[in-house]
């Protein structure tokens, strides 16, 4: 092990004798009381000594036998700790690239900082090489949105849809101007591996294996209708195959993301379609309305309003697919011009949906859609709390 103070956390004396590692409060912490020799041996923990190393140097600073690994252990198990050798093979062959990791290195200080074991960040950053993920939707945010995922190491990224791109589906981080006229999946393919750190392995095209080995599949339709109001059947295989799936995409001038649908676990577009109709029995015949005028003018689709979905459905999409459970499993995340205040509008499973997920899951917690919204604002920072004098500092 060779130990690194994570350098994504700043540094800063609250007094002579007490610390602070980190500015927001989701992640700062504060070590104290510290003598002068302890503070200065921190300097050290720059990733280049081994613990031996360490040890020996410690004694030089006149820090008693022990002291040292104390130090290490209290600092690993508080998550301020990094490995700068560690995370395995994986991580090893991905240090390997260079050219890469240079791209990646901010990615991977933000990963430090939500993963507390030493090594651990570039473990993650390792297995997304591994992922497939393909995004449905070819427009403002499904190009913007695979190639965040690509850009932030996503080994194979497809996106799928029909047609060719029209100057409306230019944006920045996206589709280019240049590619007016072309295939939409051709000109998505080639923004997406331009994103990519390195260049990624080519997305299979063979048959049957449309959903076999997707990690996540992101629904993000150039339509508003189709995240407004998403058709359960078109996800039918997506239920069967238990493949989870994101909703992301602009309506109107409303921008929606989630939910995130987990199989067996949390609401579906069925169990959102049949809770709308509980609700309000016309829904049935607005939506068949809406599917069947089709309109050929050109959907609203705000720029600045598809980039901010485009940039949280793939924040929401790397949460789950490094491993955690983000806050759009089960939800819908609202936001309309012209405040932009997020909303979010838990989708609970309906017994009546086909998925059975209500008849597996009780989701006692989670009020109807259109009761009290939860915003972002609102939610609190955490923090681990040490014993003894270490503690969190919020």
């Amino acid at each position: 092990m060779h130990p690194i103070v994570k350098p994504a956390l700043r540094r800063g004396w609250r007094d002579l004798n007490t610390v602070q590692f980190g500015m927001a409060p989701a992640h700062a912490m504060v070590l104290g009381p510290m003598d002068t020799a302890t503070g200065s041996f921190l300097d050290l923990l720059d990733g280049t000594r081994g613990l031996p190393l360490l040890r020996e140097q410690g004694r030089e600073m006149g820090l008693p036998d022990g002291h040292v690994d104390a130090l290490v252990d209290r600092l690993a198990r508080s998550g301020l700790l990094d490995d700068a050798t560690g995370g395995g093979p994986a991580a090893d062959a991905m240090r390997g690239r260079k050219e890469a990791m240079d791209r990646l290195r901010s990615d991977l200080a933000s990963l430090s900082l939500v993963t507390p074991d030493p090594g651990g960040a570039v473990m993650r950053l390792a297995a997304r090489r591994c992922l497939r993920v393909q995004v449905r939707g070819a427009g403002r945010v499904g190009v913007v949105l695979a190639s965040l995922l690509s850009g932030a190491g996503v080994g194979e990224v497809e996106v799928r849809d029909l047609g060719r791109v029209e100057p409306w589906d230019v944006a920045p981080g996206g589709l280019p101007a240049e590619s007016v006229g072309e295939r939409r999946e051709d000109a998505a393919r080639r923004a997406v591996r331009r994103a990519a750190p390195d260049r990624p392995a080519r997305a299979s095209s063979k048959e049957g294996e449309e959903t076999r080995g997707l990690s996540l599949v992101v629904l993000a339709p150039r339509d508003g209708l189709g995240v407004h109001a998403p058709d359960p059947a078109s996800t039918e295989s997506l239920i069967t195959t238990g493949t989870p799936h994101l909703y992301a995409g602009v309506v109107e001038a409303t921008g929606v993301v989630g939910p995130l649908v987990l199989p067996g676990e949390t609401g579906c577009a069925g169990c959102l379609d049949q809770r709308r109709t509980d609700r309000d029995p016309t829904w049935p015949r607005l939506v068949a309305q809406w599917r069947s005028g089709r309109q050929r003018r050109v959907a609203a689709c705000d720029l600045a309003l598809a980039t901010a979905v485009a940039g949280l459905a793939a924040s929401h999409a790397l949460a789950f697919l490094d491993g955690d459970r983000p806050a759009c499993a089960g939800v819908r995340w609202e936001t309309s011009l012209p405040g932009c205040d997020w909303n979010a509008k838990p989708v609970r499973a309906h017994p009546g949906c086909p998925c059975g997920t209500a008849e597996k899951t009780k989701e006692e917690w989670a009020p109807e859609e259109g009761g009290p919204h939860e915003t972002m604002a609102g939610q609190q920072p955490h923090a681990t709390r040490l014993a003894g004098t270490w503690r969190a500092h919020v």
